[in-house]
């Protein structure tokens, strides 16, 4: 089956880019097309800007705040989003943790959250990864004990992307210490406020703070927080990870980004002449169109198969969609590093006095560098790109 956009797709897609055109605030839109990452305020203000219009939980069901769109027309906002660019919808309340609540949670849950999460009245956040503990995620240590009425958390995570703003955490912890690795496992909703709970933050190479080690000591969480079933998490686990492995192709951002290399190619100079002129870097780019065009046309065979599935298990294809989705956008950040040359390692507020070394560089050399060096971690997080190759290696050969 193939996945065709009818005309009136088409007429969506301009519907969708006008409403992105005069809705987005203009701070916001300046700000993302100097490929700076939203901040939490610009992310909550458009969200729920979003949500007004119905649009804010394009994968959700009608009866919790879904528009009710085709596949087709999920494909075409997100990528439009991520062209503009504008803020996606907080990935942890929308793709992750609110698809899990929808699938396994209870009455009691779903209405108690979903309406939150689609209006970023809670921000939510990740806690899966503990040392040594990353890509095999079953190893985890952190362990709940039911305590009467109270389940009681102790351990740590680490990499917990955005903690320092979240108002509550999904995580997985350990409630049979007998059971195989990947048994024994459940699926907790933590406040975020609670005693016992340290967020300590980490610096990344590029000096920025994203992630964060969260500690729980003694935490006591009530009962009714498990969502599925008690020693069930992995069900869960996997198919939120299903879920945000589609996501990460991020064929938009992708195109956005060779759309703003090329701009940068034309006026940076290489021997006197823009460096869009030098043959060697032309053939880069085109291989790398050519390569997002091959990932496009995937992408768009997955959500047609995806249409004829009714079992709501995770799809393994989309362990091929992370893979190469996450190559590509590591090998964009390389070519912009390499258009900007030594301007890549300029960082900080342009506008902010004593800036010096503003003075010479251009403005969109903002932070390429950083981002360059930021994106290493698309190959590892969501399941390293290694760990995806063996469950292509299991779903397709019997491996």
């Amino acid at each position: 089956m193939d996945l065709n956009f009818s005309a009136e797709d088409i007429g969506f897609r301009h519907e969708v880019r006008a409403f992105i055109a005069g809705a987005l605030p203009a701070a916001t839109k300046t700000w993302m097309v100097a490929g700076k990452s939203p901040t939490k305020t610009m992310v909550v203000e458009w969200q729920r800007i979003l949500n007004a219009k119905g649009w804010a939980v394009p994968e959700w069901p009608v009866e919790w705040g879904g528009p009710g769109w085709s596949a087709a027309r999920k494909y075409i906002f997100r990528e439009e989003l991520q062209m503009a660019p504008a803020p996606s919808p907080l990935g942890f309340n929308v793709n992750m943790c609110g698809p899990v609540i929808i699938q396994f949670g209870t009455q009691a849950q779903k209405e108690r959250f979903l309406p939150r999460m689609a209006n970023v009245d809670d921000w939510w956040c990740q806690g899966f990864s503990e040392p040594g503990a990353g890509s095999d995620l079953a190893g985890l240590k952190c362990r709940a004990v039911r305590d009467g009425d109270e389940w009681v958390i102790n351990g740590q995570k680490t990499w917990t992307t955005l903690a320092q703003h979240a108002d509550w955490i999904f995580l997985l912890c350990r409630t049979d210490l007998a059971a195989k690795k990947q048994e024994g496992i459940s699926f907790i909703l933590c406040p975020m406020g609670l005693p016992g709970i340290t967020v300590r933050p980490i610096i990344t190479i590029e000096g920025g703070h994203e992630v964060n080690e969260v500690f729980f000591d003694d935490v006591r969480v009530p009962a009714d927080m498990l969502v599925g079933e008690e020693n069930k998490g992995w069900d869960c686990a996997k198919f939120l990870l299903g879920n945000e492995r589609f996501g990460q192709a991020r064929v938009g951002a992708s195109r956005e980004r060779i759309r703003r290399l090329k701009i940068i190619a034309r006026e940076a100079l290489d021997g006197g002449e823009p460096l869009i002129n030098d043959p060697d870097f032309r053939r880069q780019v085109t291989e790398i169109e050519v390569e997002l065009k091959a990932l496009e046309m995937t992408v768009m065979r997955v959500i047609a198969a995806d249409m004829k599935r009714h079992d709501g298990k995770p799809n393994p294809t989309t362990s091929v969609l992370k893979i190469k989705g996450t190559e590509i956008q590591q090998g964009v950040s390389e070519l912009l590093m390499k258009a900007a040359g030594p301007y890549a390692w300029v960082d900080g507020d342009p506008d902010e006095e004593g800036s010096n070394e503003w003075d010479l560089a251009p403005d969109w050399a903002f932070g390429l560098a950083g981002t360059y060096f930021n994106w290493r971690k698309q190959s590892i997080y969501g399941g390293s790109n290694e760990i995806q190759r063996n469950i292509m290696a299991k779903a397709f050969l019997g491996l």
